[in-house]
C-alpha cells in the first residue's frame, strides 16, 4: 500500500513518490532538525563551559537527575512504528520549552555574565516549539495526527532543586534531553525521506 492509498510506510511502494507538498514539508522539517541538532550540541558545550569545576573536567560524570515530565527516549523507541515515534518526538518537544525557560531563569541568577548562554537557552525553547509544531504538521499531512485533545505543556517547570550544584546538574540534564530529543527527531524524520534508512 502506498502513501496515496493510506499507508504511512514510505518504503511500501518505492515506485510511487510522496505527494510533492508532503515531501517538501518533510525535507524542510528534517533540515530544521539537522540544524537544531548542531545548535543543541553547541548549547550543551556552552552550558558546561559556564558551570565551573567539576563540570567539563575529564572523567566528570554528573548524576542523572530526573526531569519532571520528560525522560530520555526509551530504548525501544526505534522499534515503534514511525508515526508513533514522531508523535513521541512531538510530545517531548512540547515539554522542553518550559524546562529550558526554567534553566534560563536559574542561569540568569547563577551566571549573569553569560548573555550568550542565556540567549542560546531562550533560542532553544523557541526552536523546540517550532520543531514540535513542524513535526505535528508532518503528522497531520500524513493523516497520522494525534488522536484526542492535545496535551498542553506544563505552565511552569518543576521547582528548582535546592542548592547551586543540583541546579546546575538539572540544567545539564535538561540541555542533554533537548539534544537527545532533537537528534532522535532528526533520525525519525530522516526515515521518511525517499532513500532514507528503512
Amino acid at each position: 500500500m502506498s502513501l496515496r492509498e493510506g499507508s504511512l510506510d514510505p518504503q511500501a511502494d518505492s515506485s510511487v513518490s510522496f505527494l510533492p507538498h508532503l515531501e517538501a514539508k518533510i525535507r524542510q522539517t528534517h533540515s530544521l532538525a539537522q540544524l537544531l541538532t548542531k545548535y543543541a550540541e553547541q548549547l550543551l558545550q556552552e552550558y558546561v563551559q559556564h558551570q565551573g569545576a567539576p563540570f567539563g573536567s575529564p572523567g566528570f560524570s554528573p548524576p542523572r537527575l530526573p526531569v519532571a515530565g520528560l525522560s530520555v527516549p526509551a530504548p525501544g523507541h526505534a522499534a515503534l512504528p514511525l508515526p508513533e515515534r514522531l508523535r513521541l518526538d512531538a510530545v517531548a518537544l512540547a515539554e522542553l520549552p518550559p524546562l529550558l525557560d526554567a534553566v534560563r531563569r536559574r542561569q540568569a541568577e547563577l551566571t549573569p555574565r553569560a548573555p550568550r548562554l542565556l540567549r542560546r537557552l531562550e533560542d532553544a525553547a523557541r526552536q523546540a516549539r517550532a520543531l514540535g509544531a513542524a513535526v505535528e504538521t508532518v503528522l497531520a499531512a500524513m493523516g497520522a495526527a494525534a488522536q484526542g485533545p492535545r496535551r498542553e505543556p506544563p505552565a511552569a517547570a518543576a521547582p528548582a532543586p535546592a542548592g547551586v550544584f543540583p541546579a546546575k546538574v538539572l540544567g545539564l540534564s535538561v540541555c542533554g534531553l533537548y539534544r537527545e530529543w532533537v537528534r532522535r527527531t532528526e533520525g525519525d524524520l530522516g526515515q521518511l525521506l525517499p532513500g532514507g534508512p528503512a
